[in-house]
């Protein structure tokens, strides 16, 4: 049975969207032997319960946690999924169980994820509280490290739309990274073995998602968790779940994260990282800032009582509203846009924006426009 099959069937198909609260992770578990695994550890500053579950018995012990930024929940619901595999009677399921001891909190913020904000309820940036360690979640994570010793940590994150695989002009899906424990990004026997299982994830997953997979950004920074446990000699391997085209609900992009996970307990239960792969891992192409949501090129504007033609670029902000993530696009950067990407592209062909003829577009503005050739663009996208 190879990983797609595995993750299809064992996918939490009511779990969708961008807005994942405990919750809603708690109400699609309820009804597995998953509950039995159950343990809650802490507690966040609003005192809700930080649950964490423990599967399996085996002797390399492995922690993962999720959305300790409460606005990133894509690796949440890959998360889920994986532990679903994990509760089944798959066989596969049951060796990993009777190699490994799974140590998992879906969701360690979930306040932040409530309110769909990165931070926790006092304003906090979890995973910048990694020396103060000010923060109940933060106490948690740490204190868990602590006691339960792992052999692995999984990171698991979102990365903003902005990022692609190098100058390539492809999104970055998703992106890896063996935090670095010391300012010179040093390369040491824990960090290596982060390494190797990054690149052995890479290789397999660039069968299924070609020149879309990224390297992130290594400065240390002791504050960051991941950076904290690979100085405490814990191999942490960081994950960041971009965007896939067409995909703002982050469907795909879980289905790779989801993916990702299956292939790297491949790799462990294979002990398939003994070699020296840090050359495949440096040319995993870094990310680079090149995308916006949507770019408009060769518009025509009225601009120091003059008509020129020029490029401008939007982002969406996503807005929690009634229960759900709203995108609300609003102009982000005008001028040549020489080397950036849309996920979204238009061509105005030289047509006058009539609706504001004097001050559109500016920055921070919401793209609701209108052209001489009658075209109608609402929440930045051309109205049908």
């Amino acid at each position: 049975m190879n990983a797609n099959t595995i993750y299809n069937q064992y996918k939490a198909h009511n779990l969708k969207g961008r807005y994942i609260t405990l919750e809603k992770v708690e109400s699609v578990l309820k009804d597995s032997n998953l509950n039995q695994c159950k343990s809650v550890l802490g507690f966040s500053v609003n005192q809700k319960p930080i649950p964490s579950y423990r599967l399996g018995c085996g002797s390399v012990k492995i922690l993962i946690w999720s959305q300790m930024h409460g606005n990133e929940s894509t690796t949440t619901k890959a998360l889920v999924d994986f532990m679903l595999f994990l509760d089944s009677d798959c066989e596969l399921a049951s060796e990993w169980k009777s190699h490994f001891t799974f140590l998992i909190f879906p969701i360690l913020n979930p306040d932040g994820a409530e309110n769909y904000t990165r931070v926790n309820a006092n304003g906090v940036d979890l995973n910048r509280d990694f020396i103060n360690l000010s923060q109940p979640e933060s106490r948690l994570l740490y204190n868990t490290f602590m006691n339960f010793k792992p052999d692995f940590c999984f990171n698991l994150h979102d990365q903003r739309t902005i990022f692609g695989v190098g100058d390539s002009g492809k999104p970055a899906t998703i992106s890896f990274l063996a935090p670095s424990f010391d300012e010179n990004r040093s390369i040491n026997g824990v960090r290596q073995k982060a390494i190797n299982l990054i690149s052995g994830i890479a290789e397999l997953l660039q069968n299924e998602l070609p020149n879309q997979i990224g390297r992130f950004e290594d400065g240390f920074n002791r504050n960051c968790v991941g950076d904290t446990f690979q100085q405490l000699g814990v191999p942490t391997v960081l994950f960041e779940a971009g965007h896939y085209q067409e995909d703002y609900a982050r469907e795909k992009t879980r289905m790779y994260v989801g993916l990702s996970l299956f292939y790297s307990f491949s790799i462990l239960y294979e002990n398939d990282i003994v070699i020296n792969k840090t050359s495949y891992y440096l040319k995993i192409p870094q990310n680079n800032i090149c995308f916006f949501d949507i770019v408009y090129r060769n518009a025509k504007i009225n601009y120091d009582n003059s008509k020129i033609i020029t490029n401008f670029a939007a982002q969406y902000k996503e807005v929690l509203k009634n229960g759900d993530i709203h995108l609300e696009a609003y102009i982000s950067s005008l001028g040549d846009l020489k080397g950036y990407f849309g996920h979204i592209e238009y061509d105005l062909e030289g047509q006058m924006i009539v609706n504001h003829p004097n001050d559109f577009p500016k920055i921070d503005e919401k793209v609701d426009f209108e052209l001489e050739n009658d075209k109608v663009f609402v929440n930045g996208l051309l109205k049908n």
